[in-house]
């Protein structure tokens, strides 16, 4: 299990004041968002990511293996995860109560 964080940043996501950093670089089966703009998921054979609104409202997630990314607000009002499979990145912003799909390509629902 590897995890590679840019420079780490302060923003200020739902009125909160989060430490983190712009991106990050994983190889770990599981891992919960923690207010980065991108992550990038390599070299496990699966992974399960949750999305943590308090911490996250907008992420890219670029995905060089098979990726559940589990919500903890529904996704498109629809779903409680998507699957990504190799090679396939997806962009979702949080909105008041939801997770919404801005931009994919190669998106699997599930």
């Amino acid at each position: 299990m590897a995890i590679f964080k840019s420079t780490p940043v302060t923003k200020i996501i739902n009125g909160l004041t989060i430490k983190t950093s712009e991106s990050t670089l994983l190889s770990s089966e599981s891992y919960t968002t923690n207010g980065e703009s991108a992550i990038i998921i390599k070299d496990v054979k699966v992974c399960k990511l949750q999305l943590d609104s308090t911490t996250t409202e907008h992420i890219t997630i670029k995905a060089l293996t098979d990726v559940l990314v589990v919500g903890d607000y529904s996704i498109d009002e629809e779903f409680d995860e998507i699957e990504l499979q190799n090679g396939a990145s997806v962009e979702l912003r949080f909105l008041r109560d939801g997770w919404f799909i801005m931009s994919s390509d190669g998106l699997k629902n599930s």
